[in-house]
């Protein structure tokens, strides 16, 4: 994870004055914490990694130049792209990735406990930081 790709998550906004990188990094201890404060059992590897990279599209989708107009439906499989590319991603990492935008991405529904913990973990840190970390 410490690829100058993943390092380059830092120069790109997610929300408010949040970067993609400190987005990724919130998404992956609130997950943490949910599967051990709940005793949820998941695969602690698979949802580090797959957490980590579930926004690995690596572009500024505040681009005003019109190619990421539905970013929200296209950036999960681009992120799994990337991820692919780079790292030998098992079946829980890819469906971390792939189902994370659910239900705006109504036909991804998360198919694990990994999954569905990113899912709920990225839509409270998303909330928190455009709610309460704004430039």
């Amino acid at each position: 994870m410490h690829t100058e790709e993943a390092q380059s998550m830092k120069g790109f906004c997610q929300h408010g004055a949040v970067s993609t990188y400190d987005h990724v990094m919130n998404v992956v201890r609130l997950s943490y914490y949910l599967n051990k404060r709940f005793r949820l059992g998941a695969d602690m590897r698979s949802l580090v990694v797959g957490s980590f990279l579930h926004d690995f599209y690596l572009y500024d989708w505040h681009d005003n130049d019109g190619t990421h107009r539905l970013h929200g439906f296209t950036h999960p499989q681009r992120a799994l792209s990337n991820a692919s590319r780079l790292f030998a991603l098992n079946e829980k990492e890819q469906a971390i990735i792939r189902q994370h935008m659910w239900p705006l991405t109504f036909r991804a529904i998360p198919s694990c406990r990994e999954s569905m913990i990113v899912c709920l973990s990225d839509k409270i840190s998303s909330a928190i930081e455009t709610l309460f970390h704004r430039k």
